[in-house]
């Protein structure tokens, strides 16, 4: 494990303020904070994320995106550790690092430039995904730096809990980011992640402005978001911000604490994909359970279905200039 030096942080007294997301944990020199991978030093803060337990070339349509670049390889990265604690967590054995006993540090340091060079040698970008990528931020800051350089790009699948000042510092770094929005009721939102939901929608936002390519997931959890209300409260709350956010609706797998609940019906998902609509969302998507349908983009203006997906791959796109060759209707995206 190594330990090295970490930015957004300020004085707190005789501690230091990690200035990363909205817990803001104030640290003694040596203190871990509430994501384990983060810890107060003296005059400052340190950081054991610039490493990774991972590194796997997939199609970024796993992450899930499915309208930055559809198609394209994305060597992913996961250093352990979470700013969320989620009851359900299917890589809890990364993400939980530090919360549950005896989980061993299996990262190793990143060579930024090996990393940006793979990617480069196969026209991809690079992924952080699996844990928390924001809690790499210093990572993810010299892995668009190297990248500028050679046409890589970066790209999140984030929970989204980020301070405003993070996302000011990060958002040109990134190219895409698909964020969790678990749900927006924040009892519930608390007892399942031991986090406020606000901050989360915040950073759709946010990012979204910053310029941004944004997509959004949100999970059908038990007790969370599977009524029909969570639902269309989610649907109407990512289409303020835009109707042309794409939305994939996520099956629940029973997992870690949750191991014993039934998995998301397909009817479920399929009433979540009607409600989206309803909300004005113009690309509402199920990964595997409505078949391949529920992963097809359709044009807005005639219907026509303009991009084909197999499970986590691309089939085919049939986009002209980036809108459908039928109507001319542009479909928002990064392509």
């Amino acid at each position: 494990m190594q330990w090295t030096p970490a930015i957004l942080h300020s004085p707190a007294g005789e501690r230091v303020r990690c200035d990363l997301c909205p817990h803001r944990c104030a640290l003694a020199p040596g203190q871990l904070g509430a994501c384990k991978v983060r810890r107060g030093a003296e005059g400052g803060l340190e950081t054991a994320t610039f490493a990774t337990s991972v590194a796997h070339t997939d199609a970024v349509e796993r992450k899930p995106f499915f309208h930055y670049r559809p198609g394209t390889p994305a060597l992913t990265l996961a250093a352990p550790g979470c700013s969320f604690r989620c009851d359900y967590c299917v890589n809890h054995l990364l993400s939980q690092y530090g919360r549950e006993a005896d989980l061993p540090w299996e990262a190793t340091p990143v060579d930024v430039e090996d990393v940006v060079a793979r990617a480069a040698a196969v026209g991809g970008c690079v992924a952080l995904s699996y844990s928390e990528p924001s809690l790499a931020v210093e990572l993810t800051l010299a892995l668009a730096e190297r990248g500028r350089q050679a046409g890589v790009e970066v790209v999140w699948k984030s929970n989204g809990f980020l301070t405003a000042e993070a996302i000011e510092i990060v958002a040109p770094a990134l190219a895409a980011v698909n964020i969790d929005l678990k749900g927006l009721d924040d009892a519930r939102h608390r007892r399942l992640t031991g986090a406020p939901a606000a901050p989360v929608l915040a950073a759709i936002r946010a990012f979204h402005e910053a310029g941004v390519w944004v997509e959004v997931s949100t999970p059908l959890v038990p007790g969370v978001s599977t009524a029909e209300e969570d639902v269309r409260e989610v649907a109407a709350a990512i289409a303020e911000v835009d109707p042309g956010i794409p939305w994939h609706l996520l099956r629940f797998t029973p997992a870690f604490r949750m191991s014993g609940t039934d998995p998301t019906g397909p009817e479920a998902l399929a009433a979540a994909v009607e409600l989206g609509r309803a909300a004005g969302l113009r690309h509402v998507y199920v990964e595997r359970a409505l078949g391949a349908p529920g992963r097809a983009t359709r044009c807005p203006g005639c219907g026509d279905t303009v991009i084909e997906r197999g499970i986590w791959s691309l089939e085919a796109s049939h986009l002209v200039a980036g809108g459908c060759p039928s109507c001319g209707t542009s479909i928002e995206g990064r392509w």
